[in-house]
């Protein structure tokens, strides 16, 4: 057996991680966005000494996307860096956060503002653990599985749809469209993979999406949206921005709101839009006073813009 395996899971999968690990060392975490912080980090890089872990080492992270980011910066920082690799259980994870190499932590409620860009050594989809997802964790990898292909379509984004917002949930085809959102995104990156440019296009629905999470946690909101929610309403905003600025055709921003409705995804802003403004100009995709904010022409063709107000587009 090889003993240079270290697994990290989130405790909700530790089942599922016991059996990938096969008798390595493992450490259950709690996975959620309260303790996705550097204390989480360093208990997890102060385990792997413990263990002694070496530079040889590689970390198996078993989990969402808040493990994937939490392992995947501790495996980055710990010895100048080891080996890391992605087993993404969740929807969202599958098609986004366990691909493209960003890893990182909160800070003061706002979204993954310490971190680095550093790339697993692979990503091993378990279609399984799909299955055993609560209705609400399909609905927040919906999102983004969504966004992806409001991105990139080819026929995909129908498609998904049809599939999300089927009365039950056909697994099979579910795992195909996993399997193209990854490709897609994995192209993406591979363009881009430090988002001097076209990875930027991933950020679609981001830019409200985190300023929403950030107005839960600053105001300590009964049963938040999840990260996937939240980003679904910033999509919808992006469209609304993107039809007043003549970018995309009337009736976009419509079309997804049905659509979204339709798997079981939010729509509307739960807060004044005012409410999101100090985190907005704290986002990471702001630079010189400018947001990078992605607008959405037509499904399969998205743009990046520099904004300097997004407060004219309020109603």
């Amino acid at each position: 057996m090889d003993k240079e395996i270290f697994v990290v899971c989130d405790r909700n999968v530790e089942t599922l991680a016991a059996g990938i690990a096969e008798g390595r060392p493992m450490l259950p975490i709690t996975a959620d966005e309260d303790h996705k912080t550097m204390d989480t980090v360093v208990r997890i890089c102060r385990w792997l000494m413990e263990q002694g872990a070496d530079r040889s080492a590689v970390v198996y992270a078993v989990g969402g996307g808040v493990t994937t980011d939490l392992v995947g910066f501790a495996a980055s920082i710990y010895k100048r860096g080891v080996r890391y690799v992605n087993y993404p259980t969740t929807l969202l994870c599958q098609v986004d956060a366990g691909i493209g190499g960003k890893t990182g932590v909160n800070l003061d409620g706002y979204k993954n503002m310490i971190g680095v860009t550093r790339f697993p050594a692979a990503t091993r989809i378990l279609p399984e653990a799909l299955k055993t997802l609560p209705a609400r964790e399909l609905r927040s990898g919906a999102a983004e599985l969504l966004k992806t292909f409001i991105i990139e379509d080819n026929g995909n984004y129908d498609r998904a749809v049809k599939v999300l917002s089927a009365p039950v949930t056909d697994f099979d085809a579910l795992h195909k469209l996993v399997l193209e959102a990854a490709e897609v995104k994995y192209r993406i990156v591979e363009q881009d993979p430090f988002e001097e440019g076209p990875r930027r296009k991933l950020n679609l629905g981001h830019t409200y999406g985190h300023a929403i999470e950030w107005y839960q946690h600053t105001h300590g909101v009964s049963g938040p949206l999840s990260h996937g929610e939240a980003v679904a309403i910033g999509m919808i905003r992006a469209a609304e921005i993107s039809e007043r600025l003549g970018i995309a055709k009337a009736g976009l921003s419509s079309r997804l709101r049905a659509d979204f409705s339709a798997c079981g995804l939010p729509t509307e802003l739960p807060c004044p839009e005012e409410e999101l403004e100090q985190a907005i100009r704290k986002d990471k995709k702001v630079e010189n006073g400018r947001i990078h904010f992605v607008l959405i022409r037509k499904i399969g063709k998205v743009i990046i813009e520099e904004l300097d107000d997004l407060h004219k587009f309020t109603e």
